[in-house]
């Protein structure tokens, strides 16, 4: 059986055994605290609502549950104990701002028995869970009672101004005194619901002193890694859409600031990672199913609790993270470096830490052996930064869209064009070289073809005449109506890739230079019908302008 003594440090014990804290049992105190909120909020609802006063803050209700009941109080079976209620109107605004009505509340934490859970921390705190997986209640110590206590007047204002939170929403606090012994306990939300499995768990601090698992620790069914491991098993982060990223880093950015402000350090990120695979859910299926009979029957109960709720991020769960029929109880969709869909759960926890005097020593003689600057302790404007800065370089990282810039399209398309443009001169070259030349074959007379080839036969030491200026202009003219009717051709083959400026014209008409467009890549084609070169293979030519 493992124990916890006054001062929150664990005992070992046998194992299977039932947990003591403060030398009560586990079960006793599960069962004081369901006696002792059930009492206390029913009483709460018959004072009249009113605005919250500064006096509120500090009004500690106290009443005495005696085992064999009372006027006031049943009947139990657990030692005679007193019950203590912090603040019972500023809770109350508080419950109301999130959405929790009365009975709601009452039902998850009184209806059925609380489910005790595993405490990865040096704390030796014990957590308990309700069954609909709605609130999570913690024993704190004295101290952390006490400055929470002095925290509400701040914590009230900024949850007015931003409910939208990833700091812990506190529910009630409240004290059970059994025997001598004070166990205090604060209500809260719950960051990572019971009903998907969290294949990975970490609680990140940013530093990187002793910010590993230990050995114990990693031996569990579910254990909690911490910085170094996050670090060795997702070295590249945790990947974003824009939007997502940018909510939420903002939220991040305004809590530090809010707990700095209040001179809060040594809080932690707790990270749940589920992953989207249809596998895993398969063989997760039983567990699931027998881990979610009583979650959340009618639905979510409170608001802005859920992980999506609490970065003011768009309602959708994202269509390229996951599907219609996948259940994302408010988790973020995220990728990892391996391109797996992810569903993140988060929120920042033990935020009851402030940077007195006993911290001010530890970060003293640990910067006097270690580096300072890796010490999870430190001073909370510093603490803050190196915070934000971890989780915005190292954790959470935002999508990079592969999309080319304009000036990139826009060369590829005349690269493309310029290679189309080549083919279409050499094929319309070719195709005006093998009319031309029949052409010429078919404009000179069979008389004086044969004329020069008797001559040449008969006088072999005369060249065969050239044609005359007007002969070579009508051929000329025959050249470019034939050139244009190949284009046309072609053009009808390609309508997208280029047309002719003188699509109307007759080719009686034409002008003496015809020119062909490109409208993309600005190629120009120009066939000059001024003059005519014959050379051996009696073809115009073709000049290209790029």
């Amino acid at each position: 059986m493992s124990s916890v003594t006054e001062n929150g440090d664990v005992t070992a014990g046998k194992p299977n055994e039932e947990k003591t804290y403060k030398k009560t049992t586990s079960s006793a105190i599960k069962g004081a605290i369901q006696l002792g909120i059930g009492y206390t909020v029913g009483n709460l609802t018959s004072k009249p609502d009113r605005d919250v006063l500064m006096q509120d803050f500090y009004v500690v209700e106290s009443v005495f549950l005696p085992s064999e009941g009372s006027n006031l109080t049943p009947a139990h079976h657990y030692p005679d104990f007193r019950f203590k209620t912090y603040a019972p109107l500023a809770f109350r605004y508080f419950r109301e701002l999130f959405g929790i009505k009365p009975d709601d509340y009452l039902y998850s934490i009184c209806s059925e028995p609380l489910i005790e859970l595993s405490n990865p921390g040096a704390s030796g705190s014990l957590f308990f869970v309700t069954s609909d997986d709605e609130f999570i209640i913690k024993t704190v110590q004295h101290k952390e009672a006490e400055f929470l206590q002095k925290l509400l007047p701040g914590y009230y204002m900024n949850l007015n101004q931003n409910p939208r939170t990833l700091l812990p929403k506190f529910y009630g606090l409240y004290c059970v005194q059994s025997g001598g012994i004070n166990i205090r306990i604060v209500v809260m939300n719950n960051v990572l619901p019971r009903a998907l499995k969290m294949h990975f768990t970490y609680d990140l601090k940013g530093s990187t002193y002793k910010r590993r698992a230990s050995r114990k620790e990693r031996e569990k069914s579910n254990p909690t890694f911490k910085d170094l491991d996050f670090l060795q098993d997702m070295h590249e982060g945790l990947y974003f859409d824009s939007e997502t990223h940018s909510a939420l880093m903002k939220t991040l950015q305004r809590d530090c600031r809010v707990l700095e402000s209040f001179k809060i350090m040594d809080y932690s990120l707790l990270l749940g990672i589920h992953i989207l695979n249809s596998n895993m859910r398969e063989k997760e299926g039983e567990c699931s199913q027998n881990a979610s009979d009583g979650k959340r029957p009618g639905g979510q109960k409170v608001l802005y609790s859920t992980a999506m709720e609490s970065i003011q991020g768009p309602g959708k769960s994202g269509d390229s993270v996951v599907t219609e029929t996948t259940n994302t109880m408010g988790g973020i969709p995220a990728k990892s470096h391996k391109g797996e869909k992810l569903l993140l759960f988060m929120g920042i926890i033990d935020i009851l830490q402030s940077y007195r005097l006993m911290k001010k020593l530890e970060h003293s003689w640990k910067a006097l052996v270690y580096d300072g600057d890796t010490v999870s302790v430190h001073r909370p404007s510093f603490y803050a930064d190196r915070f934000l800065k971890f989780m915005n370089t190292r954790v959470f990282k935002k999508v990079q869209a592969l999309r080319s810039s304009p000036s990139k399209k826009r060369c590829n398309s005349i690269t493309a064009l310029k290679a189309t443009s080549q083919e279409i001169v050499c094929a319309v070259s070719q195709e005006w070289k093998d009319e031309t030349q029949s052409i010429i074959t078919e404009g000179q007379s069979y008389s004086s073809l044969d004329e020069e080839v008797l001559g040449s036969h008969r006088r072999p030491d005369l060249v065969p005449s050239t044609p005359s200026l007007f002969e070579a202009a009508s051929l000329a003219t025959t050249i470019s109506s034939s050139s244009l009717n190949v284009d046309e051709r072609y053009q009808r083959d390609q309508p997208m890739l280029y047309s002719s400026s003188l699509p109307s014209l007759p080719s009686k008409e034409l002008p003496s230079s015809s020119t062909f467009t490109l409208e993309d890549s600005a190629i120009y084609l120009t066939s000059e019908q001024s003059t005519l070169e014959t050379e051996n293979d009696n073809a115009s030519v073709l000049d290209v302008y790029l």
